[in-house]
């Protein structure tokens, strides 16, 4: 037998900082970077003494542990630049929605906190506590964060839900030329789940502006990563992609500043996408302010080793030793943050022997079933009455009448495109309900490979970033292979985003009767 050794085409690096690097950082940006970081942590401890005095319905999912991750990590994005988020995202929602409205010249040493940046922390409160003044009217929770305006496309309580969402949205980015970069963050848990393989395999296919960003923090609820994982590294599953991958520690600030810039920065001159795994911790169980030994799943020694590594202490530290922050100006941030926290808590909150809602600030009844379905007011101003040039009937087939439509979308809206699986192909499709339709527009009727999920999972993205999406399901029964993305994500995004999300989206599909399919 002759045997030849195979190579892969895949950039594989592990980043790791020294003092140095640390030294050369700017110091407002090394400022701004504990700010967000050390606000994250008050926020989070604020969170769960409100959930312990039932002040918040449903499971909080704190990122206590991984603070830093989020406020390195959006420091070295831009603000036109788009994340999306799992179940636990309160600390990248934060970090994005303060570095969308600061401006760059805010310095946490020397300036005031603005009225912007306070009422971010504010209606980030209230949205989890399910209060009106939220983002989401209260509609969203803890666990469905959306702030378009700051690129924060959604979190997502679905574990990996929101893993085509967001390549969609990166999608959205590169057709539309905007040289932006979407990250997309979720945990060990979900690299598991099929949408992250079947998204990955879509953005390597079209080189997509995206980051996927596994903040590995060892446990699933409570399942050991490596019971739950056949390999230690969880990134070099992007070799299987045609995309390349970074490994950094979770609490070394510098080295995830600097990972993500130059893996952002590259991404936008057209390299590959790129899987980004932050080795970090959680510090309570999955839910609440238990340490995970108190479950039994892990042992008082490992908390106690990983919280010695906390950045939250060892970064201030470093600043220190740095000489980039004094201990006196590290104390005036913390000083700042606990009072703007105080303050959130105040606006959701009285406190009298206990924590109790303002009764005030509760959604109005009426909201309830906002977003849920049309009422079709939407149609009021439209005139159907049929154009002067064409014949008021015409006798054609379905799958004609569906090709001429499509393509009078496609030529009134450059947003409009269309996908599926061979669609692209045969002159039209498989049913002809593309028909001549590739060659006219060949970038905006595209073939999908066979994943159902995850181009479904993708339009629904492009559509929540303004494109207007057809995606095409072969056949009606493999819209159950697609179920999580149609009923979880696109059947209830305009209502768990508060009625503030268009979903401009077609999803269309042929029962094929007499000839034996499905």
């Amino acid at each position: 037998m002759n045997k030849k050794k195979l190579k892969s085409n895949f950039d594989w690096q592990h980043w790791t900082s020294g003092k140095s690097d640390l030294k050369s950082m700017k110091p407002i940006l090394a400022s701004r970077i504990l700010f967000n970081t050390l606000l994250i942590n008050e926020f989070e401890h604020a969170l769960l003494r409100l959930k312990n005095e039932d002040c918040i319905w449903g499971p909080v999912h704190t990122s206590v542990g991984q603070e830093a991750l989020a406020a390195a990590t959006m420091a070295a994005l831009t603000k036109d630049d788009k994340i999306a988020g799992s179940h636990r995202a309160h600390h990248q929602f934060l970090a994005k929605s303060l570095n969308y409205v600061l401006e760059d010249r805010w310095n946490p040493v020397k300036d005031l906190l603005p009225e912007p940046a306070v009422e971010v922390i504010q209606k980030t409160m209230a949205e989890i506590m399910g209060l009106a003044p939220g983002y989401c009217g209260g509609r969203g929770g803890s666990m469905h964060l959306r702030y378009a305006e700051a690129g924060i496309l959604g979190t997502n309580a679905i574990v990996g839900g929101g893993i085509p969402l967001a390549t969609g949205a990166a999608y959205a980015e590169q057709y539309t030329k905007t040289g932006n970069v979407v990250v997309c963050f979720f945990g060990d848990g979900a690299i598991n789940q099929g949408v992250f393989h079947e998204s990955c395999n879509l953005a390597g296919i079209w080189n997509l502006p995206v980051i996927y960003f596994v903040e590995n923090n060892l446990y699933g609820v409570g399942t050991r990563v490596d019971i739950s994982c056949a390999v230690k590294d969880l990134s070099i599953r992007a070799d299987s992609y045609g995309m390349d991958a970074r490994v950094i520690d979770g609490n070394d600030v510098t080295a995830i500043y600097q990972t993500v810039k130059d893996v952002a920065d590259g991404i936008r001159k057209g390299n590959r996408p790129c899987v980004i795994e932050a080795k970090c911790y959680r510090h309570y169980h999955h839910a609440g302010d238990q340490p995970g030994s108190t479950f039994g799943y892990r042992t008082k020694k490992e908390e106690k080793e990983w919280l010695k590594k906390d950045a939250i202490t060892t970064y201030p530290k470093a600043l220190q030793e740095a000489k980039l922050l004094t201990k006196a100006q590290i104390e005036k941030i913390t000083q700042v943050v606990r009072a703007v926290v105080a303050q959130a808590v105040d606006f959701c909150a009285i406190h009298e022997k206990t924590y109790q809602i303002r009764q005030e600030l509760w959604p109005k009844p009426e909201t309830v079933d906002e977003g849920i379905r049309s009422t079709g007011t939407e149609f009021s101003e439209i005139d159907f009455s049929a154009p002067e040039d064409y014949p008021a009937t015409q006798k054609t087939t379905y799958s004609d009448a569906i090709a001429a439509v499509t393509g009078r979308w496609l030529e009134k809206d450059d947003k409009t495109v269309v996908m599926g699986e061979e669609i692209a192909s045969f002159g039209g499709g498989a049913y002809g309900a593309t028909k001549k339709l590739p060659a006219l527009y060949p970038d905006r009727v595209r073939n999908t490979p066979i994943t159902e999920a995850g181009f479904i999972g993708l339009a629904c993205g492009a559509a929540m970033s303004g494109m207007r999406p057809v995606a095409e399901l072969m056949f009606p029964d493999f819209a159950l292979v697609a179920a999580d993305q149609l009923f979880n994500q696109i059947g209830k995004a305009r209502h768990m985003y508060g009625g503030k999300t268009d979903l401009p989206l077609v999803v269309r599909t042929r029962i094929a009767i007499g000839c034996g399919y499905g």
